[in-house]
């Protein structure tokens, strides 16, 4: 693992690690860095979708909930209405979408990113708190195919970090 100063930095060195050909990496910042994903080559979420398709199966789920019991189970004329009265349908069946995109939202970024995850490696370097105050880290995992300790040790030294860290797992 290695610590830079800047954001510049860190998204310069993930960019050279990624055309290295590294691909089990990850990056440590204080704040958000937009350019990171890019630069570590990861790919878009198939959260929006998971999200989608949570709201059309709770649309759906209302709807179909609301024709069984006013049209199939019981039926019940009240004022001359007809028994599939869509307007009265609309409030009940939204809320449902709403819900059941939320869980959806929630469940599925818990379970993509790994998470519950109470412990890490990377915990173990003493200099890594400072990844949430003002430091920059980039990690190389020795799970990477192309891992080898003196080559990428040498790699991240010919980066222009502050410092490289070996991480105990």
């Amino acid at each position: 693992m290695a610590e830079f100063d800047t954001p510049t930095d860190l998204v310069d060195a993930a960019n050279k690690v990624r055309e290295a050909g590294y691909t089990k990496t990850d990056a440590f910042s204080p704040f958000p860095l937009h350019e990171i994903d890019e630069a570590l080559g990861i790919k878009r979420s198939i959260l929006p979708l998971l999200v989608f398709c949570g709201g059309i199966t709770g649309l759906l789920s209302g709807l179909a909930l609301q024709i069984f019991v006013h049209y199939i189970d019981y039926p019940l004329n009240v004022g001359g209405r007809p028994f599939l009265s869509w307007p009265s349908f609309i409030p009940p069946a939204y809320e449902l979408t709403i819900l059941l995109a939320g869980f959806t939202a929630v469940f599925g970024m818990l379970f993509l990113n790994g998470l519950p995850r109470p412990y890490h490696p990377v915990f173990n370097v003493p200099r890594f708190a400072l990844a949430t105050r003002e430091k920059f880290f980039l990690l190389i995992e020795s799970a990477d195919p192309k891992y080898d300790y003196d080559e990428v040790k040498n790699f991240m030294e010919g980066l222009g970090p502050q410092e490289v860290f070996d991480v105990p797992e």
